[in-house]
């Protein structure tokens, strides 16, 4: 099944109204403010460079550390403040925009490999290489390999 493509503007401009819309009236601490309009400004470097890995890496880890601030901050200040329908948007307007960001980060992803990134961190442990270049048939004898002398000691 085909992933459908998703404008990377397109993202960020929602993500941009829905925290405007969650900030209508002050009742999530700044941390929310910043930490989500920092990752909208680096949504916007990489919207601005095309080909840069960094900046849609960077866009990603940022919409990966903002759920989880996104979740502290509303589950802490959210009943804080007398309930009331303008409240009750920016509370809408913030969890919507929390419920929304990991589809976000998957398309953020898709776009991070379309532009050439590879999820490759080495922990040490031995990895299987799919380079069938290298790859020799046990069936085949290479005529280049010295002839071994069976009669002698073997090293092992």
């Amino acid at each position: 099944m085909e992933i459908p493509a998703i404008n990377l503007k397109a993202i960020v401009l929602v993500h941009w109204l829905l925290t405007v819309w969650s900030c209508i009236i002050p009742w999530l601490p700044d941390s929310f403010l910043w930490s989500n309009f920092t990752v909208l400004a680096i949504g916007v470097w990489a919207i601005a460079q095309r080909d840069s890995v960094d900046a849609i890496i960077m866009l990603l880890i940022g919409m990966l550390l903002t759920i989880i601030t996104d979740i502290i901050n509303i589950s802490l200040y959210f009943g804080i403040h007398p309930p009331s329908d303008t409240f009750r948007f920016s509370a809408g307007m913030a969890i919507l925009s929390l419920l929304l960001k990991p589809a976000s980060c998957f398309f953020i992803y898709q776009m991070y490999r379309e532009r050439g990134g590879e999820y490759n961190i080495n922990f040490g442990l031995p990895t299987v290489n799919r380079d069938r270049d290298s790859y020799e048939s046990i069936d085949r004898q290479d005529s280049s390999l010295p002839p071994t002398d069976s009669t002698g000691p073997r090293a092992y």
